[in-house]
This record gives structure tokens, sequence and C-alpha cells, in this order.
């Protein structure tokens, strides 16, 4: 079958792992795709990218790239909301545009979009021309969103007609499944389907993480491992906060940090001047292709924070590397994540909570090792792109 995956985003940093990894799962089930991105926004013309790249990074890459691209990322930047929203509702013309023309010269037989707010026109396209056409649903005017709307009634409409009119739904979890049930009331037919994690990238390398741990002088500690953007939303920034009025009292543990972001010098100023710095290492940046081997260098991880209704991607990369983490039971993460068996669960928002589950799996080795090891088995057996793709294409009629 001959797809067509169209998407508005930049094309980086989680929103890229994701788009190739559909991309991916549907080519490794026979299927051609093609990508319709933003101009110099395709994710297939860059390096395989990983969600553990800090987005920061892929922000600057983007501001990098071409002149459009980079124009519209000072716009989403600079421009007051209702003019920013202004600019996606006039999208739509090119967009379909563009559509036509790719639908026609690649003879497509089915549409697979990530859906974005004001996007009607390909579903207005599809459904005039008798297309088939899925929406991956990644955001909505429905939840809580780092930049809030301006026109919010219209957005709702607009939404409501989209998921009413598509051919089929694909929801990143039930929660945010039942939020469109209740906030829409009449939906297409849709499924859950989380995110997943690509084995031929997170590959499991003991040779290389030991080497790893020894260069960084702590191949004989237990490494409690964080690897992502330094921002609020993610909540690294209290739990170093935390952390360090604690981690003096396990001297075998350490924390490794990976990535970058606007809070990075805060939270370095506070490991200084807490005096542990050779307990909680701050790496900085690092290349995408290291991601994985720094993965295999910790003995579990950490999520802080997360929120009721995402995926987050670097769960999935974490459990491919065969390391449990210590999550927040946020239901996404409940849905995925089987207590004391995949993942530790710690009430949402429970901030000494999640400190004293962290801690508590210090000594415990046996335990982090079980873990991780379960962990892999069901990125193994569910949670691979393949698996998103045959849950998608089960939409068709």
């Amino acid at each position: 079958m001959n797809i067509l995956f169209h998407h508005r985003t930049r094309g980086k940093g989680a929103e890229g792992v994701h788009i190739m990894g559909v991309t991916n799962g549907l080519r490794q089930l026979g299927h051609t795709v093609h990508l319709l991105s933003l101009p110099g926004a395709d994710p297939e013309a860059a390096p395989a990218p990983t969600a553990a790249v800090d987005s920061v990074v892929a922000n600057t890459k983007a501001k990098q790239g071409s002149p459009v691209l980079r124009w519209l990322f000072d716009l989403t930047r600079y421009v007051p909301e209702a003019v920013f929203e202004l600019f996606e509702l006039a999208y739509n013309l090119p967009a379909l545009w563009r559509l036509r023309k790719e639908v026609k010269s690649k003879d497509i037989e089915l549409i697979y979009e990530r859906y974005s707010l004001f996007m009607f026109a390909t579903v207005w396209w599809a459904k005039r021309n008798s297309k088939p056409i899925i929406l991956e649903v990644n955001d909505s005017c429905l939840v809580h969103r780092v930049r809030p709307l301006f026109f919010t009634g219209i957005a709702r409409k607009i939404e409501a007609w989209i998921f009413k009119n598509a051919t089929g739904l694909v929801f990143i979890s039930g929660h945010f499944q039942q939020v469109a049930l209740t906030g829409h009331q009449q939906i297409a037919p849709s499924v859950i389907s989380p995110n997943a994690a690509d084995l031929t990238q997170f590959v499991l390398d003991d040779c290389g993480a030991k080497k790893l741990r020894q260069q960084l002088n702590i191949d004989d500690k237990v490494v409690l491992g964080y690897v992502g953007a330094f921002v609020h939303w993610h909540g690294i920034d209290w739990f170093v906060d935390l952390m360090v009025e604690r981690i003096k009292d396990y001297p075998q543990l350490v924390l490794l940090l990976v990535g970058d972001g606007v809070s990075f010098e805060p939270i370095k100023q506070r490991i200084e001047q807490a005096g542990v710095t050779s307990q909680i290492i701050l790496t900085g940046r690092v290349d995408h292709k290291e991601i994985a081997t720094y993965i295999g260098a910790m003995d579990y991880g950490i999520l802080p924070d997360s929120n009721d209704y995402g995926s987050p991607m670097k769960l999935f990369e974490f459990m491919a590397m065969a390391k449990g983490m210590v999550v927040p039971d946020f239901s996404p993460v409940a849905e995925v994540v089987e207590d004391n068996k995949t993942g530790w669960l710690f009430p949402a928002n429970d901030r000494q909570a999640c400190i004293a589950r962290t801690l508590a799996l210090v000594s415990d080795k046996q335990q982090q090792h079980q873990v991780g090891k379960n962990a892999r088995t069901f990125i193994e057996q569910h949670r691979q792109w393949t698996h998103n793709a045959e849950q998608l294409l089960g939409l068709l009629p």
C-alpha cells in the first residue's frame, strides 16, 4: 500500500522519533511510506533521532536549517498567540495544495496525519475524495498545553468536526481517548497506541556500558539516570533540589544527568552549592548516537514528572535498554508500567514519595536487574513500532 505520512511539526526530538518510528514500522510490514513535511523539517533527512536528544538542541538545529523553517521557528516564539493561530489556519491552503499534488504523483492509497490544531483541510479533502485518512492524536484543545490557546472556541469546533469525520483516530493513551469522547461526544473509530522503541537503535551493549562507567569513574557505583530536556515540566529541577539534601546519606549512589536546557545552569549551581558534584554528574549535551550507551551505563532511571494524557518517549527507550524507571502513576504511564515488574510507580505530584521510592531501590541490585529485564521483554513483545503500525492499519474499513 502507498501511504502518505503528513505532519506539520519541526520533525525533531520526540516528534521526529515518533514520526520515523511509525514510518519504519509501516515499512517493515511491507508498505511504501512517503513523508510530507514542512520545508526543511523532514525527519528522514536528519540522522536517526532519539527522544533523549534535548528538545532545546533540536530547536537550535531547526534555527540553523532552511530559511523557511527558521522563519517558522521564530514565528512560534515571538508573535502573539492570536497571530500565530491565524497563521496556523492560513496554512490549510498550502497544505491542501501540497497534499493534492503528493497524493496524485505518488498514487497514495492511505493518508496518515499527525494531528495539529486548526488543520482541517486534509480531512476535508480526503473525505471529499473518498481517501481514507487516519489521524494520530498527540495534541488537543481539550488538554492543558504549554502554549495556551487564544481562539479556543474555533479550535474546539474544528477539532470536533475533524475527529468525527476522519476514518480513524490513534490516541497515545486511554486518558486522551476518554477526554476526546467526553469533550466531543461523537468521534471516529479509535485505538490506543502508546509510544514504542526501535530495538535497532537501542541495542544492549554491556561492554560499551562498562567502558563508559569506567571513563566516568562510576563503575563501582549504583547509577540512577535521567536523560532528556532540562525543563521545568519534566520535574528534573525539583528532583535535583530534593536529592542534594539526601544523596550524601547514600555514598554508593551516583545521579547521572544527560541533557541540556533552560534549567541546566540553575541545577548546576544547586549541585555545586550543595557540594555533591562527585555524586551528581552533569554530562551536558550528548550526541544521539551515544544515548543508548549512556542509558546502558545506568542501573535504573528516573522520570520525575509527566502529564495525565501523554506517553513519555524516554520511558520506552529506558525499557528498551533493559532499565526500569521510577515514574509517576499518571494513567498513560500506569497503562504501560506494571509496578515492581516493569518499573516502579509513585503517586503523581508527590515529590517526597518520588524521592523515597528512588532511594529505596539503591541497595536492591537484584530488583534493578530483574525489573529491567522484564521491561526489555515487554518492549520486545508489545511496544515495537510494528505494533503501532498494525494497530493503525486495523482502523481501515
